[in-house]
């Protein structure tokens, strides 16, 4: 499609008149929503919020699992020209005060089954708590748990008009190298994202996904949830309302999915599941894709092998509204190994430290331009300082563009492994470590060393059944490494940390393991 300068909530308008009588969310088990019904339980949410006394660019803070009332109470929060901030709700107290005031919310709305730490933190600042509970004519009533009220009088929404610039969505970056920092994210944001994403994977209405991925987080709720929604296809919410690796390949057989979005721990666990106990039949996809993190070459074969699919993997940040760059809906072999291909909408350029373009090949860091990257992060000069030097965002991740147009990430910048001036990207060392027979799950990072200044380790998670010395390890690594690159340490694990959305931390292993030595 061509990309058009229009709001988000106007795109997902536009669907829910053309395709009225489609089915637009399942869960099963619960209710479902065909578009009419969703654009009817919007505005009608969008209303009571009006009611409540919601002003254009109030924060909403919404904590709920994957589920129908989430859909309808993010989507009822832009609609009234609200700052939608979803939120973890597994959050702790402590976490919630922070995410609640940092994000400035005025109101936090949770489930009909509460959550307390979210509500504790919510009286500690003084904030209204409303519940959102669905109600049976298909739409969802916002009710009061403290100081929360909605005035007798009637609104129109429809008088209503979403612009632009209306600030409509607050997340925060995954604080995989620091601590998290807060992005507001506009209509046209999130509308020119969602307008790269659908013509890369050629959405469409007979498209059907199963989202896995928390809504909280920009890789579920844009290529999973909205962009599924503006494409005119149906969504699929687990009834759990998270993933279940027991029950997923059933709900894709149900559903007749036609694809999935998820990051590498999830393809992972889904690998190992396979390979311990394959289902009778898979679904026919027309396409799986891995975001969020890097994923092995060697896993994405194994998946494509496993599942009878193609793998396509992309890469975005929360900053960029989510999609910078994926590579395209194959013939199968069309991929170049290790790349996470071409830039999807936007500029994207090679920079070195001093702002200048590098050719095609050399190695710098990844900057880009486009309709769909944050204006700068709030409330944080210092951080702005640094991410938009140059008239570019600086994406903080290193990597090259080949002669095609091609991007090949080479590592984050602070994540990489300074070994007496060599500088080593665990990516590089993860890769190899997961292309042994035995080995899960691995993460590469870098622990202090008295002569080197850095030094290589290695925390790894053998797949069920499999057995695997440290020695064995290393040897395999001599073959397909540098001597300098090789891990001087390897961990053994059942687990690493990760963030809620699957994401490595880096920092994180590292403290945990080296804190054991």
């Amino acid at each position: 499609m061509a990309e058009e300068i229009v709001t988000l909530t106007s795109l997902i308008k536009r669907t829910c008149a053309e395709s009225s009588n489609s089915l637009a969310i399942v869960t099963p088990g619960r209710p479902t929503l065909t578009y009419a019904q969703l654009d009817a339980a919007v505005d009608e949410g969008a209303s009571q919020l009006l009611r409540a006394g919601i002003k254009p660019g109030d924060v909403v803070a919404i904590t709920f699992p994957n589920s129908i009332e989430f859909v309808v109470t993010f989507l009822a929060a832009i609609r009234a020209r609200a700052v939608a901030a979803p939120l973890n709700s597994a959050y702790t107290e402590e976490e919630f005060l922070f995410y609640l005031e940092d994000s400035r919310s005025v109101l936090i709305i949770v489930p009909a089954s509460g959550n307390a730490a979210a509500e504790n933190a919510a009286m500690k600042l003084g904030l209204p708590i409303a519940e959102g509970k669905w109600k049976g004519s298909n739409g969802v009533d916002f009710i009061s748990r403290h100081k929360f009220s909605l005035s007798s009088y009637a609104v129109d929404v429809v008088g209503v008009k979403n612009e632009v610039d209306d600030e409509a969505l607050f997340l925060h970056t995954s604080g995989t190298t620091s601590r998290p920092k807060g992005v507001p994210l506009t209509q046209l944001n999130l509308s020119a994202s969602i307008q790269h994403i659908i013509p890369a994977y050629e959405l469409g209405p007979n498209d059907r996904t199963v989202i896995i991925l928390p809504l909280f987080h920009v890789h579920g709720l844009m290529a999973g949830l909205l962009s599924s929604l503006v494409a005119g296809g149906t969504v699929v919410l687990p009834s759990a309302g998270r993933f279940s690796a027991t029950s997923f390949w059933d709900d894709m057989r149900a559903h007749c999915a036609t694809w999935y979005t998820a990051v590498p721990t999830v393809h992972q666990i889904l690998l190992e599941k396979h390979k311990a106990k394959p289902e009778s039949s898979y679904p026919n996809l027309r396409f799986i894709r891995s975001c969020s993190a890097s994923l092995a070459p060697a896993v994405l074969e194994q998946l494509e092998a496993a599942f009878r699919a193609p793998v396509l993997e992309a890469y975005a940040m929360t900053e960029a509204s989510h999609q910078m760059c994926s590579n395209p809906l194959p013939a199968y072999g069309s991929r170049k190994p290790g790349c996470v291909g071409k830039p999807t909408g936007i500029k994207l350029a090679i920079l070195d430290d001093e702002g200048r373009e590098l050719p095609f090949g050399q190695v710098g860091e990844v900057c880009i331009k486009g309709l769909n990257v944050t204006k700068g992060y709030k409330n944080n000069p210092d951080a702005n300082k640094v991410a938009f030097a140059f008239g570019w965002f600086h994406t903080g991740d290193r990597g090259f563009l080949d002669e095609d147009g091609y991007l090949t990430l080479t590592g984050r910048i602070k994540e990489l492994i300074n070994r007496g001036g060599e500088k080593i990207s665990p990516l590089e060392v993860d890769a190899v470590l997961l292309a042994h027979p035995a080995v899960a799950q691995a993460v590469a990072f870098a622990a202090p060393d008295s002569k080197y200044g850095e030094e290589v380790n290695a925390a790894i998670v053998l797949s069920e059944g499999a057995s695997a010395t440290e020695n064995d390890i290393l040897e395999f690594c001599k073959k397909n490494l540098a001597t300098f690159k090789i891990p001087k340490r390897i961990f053994f694990s059942s687990d690493v940390p990760r963030t809620p959305t699957g994401k490595i931390q880096r920092r994180i292993v590292a403290e945990h393991f080296l804190s054991s030595v």
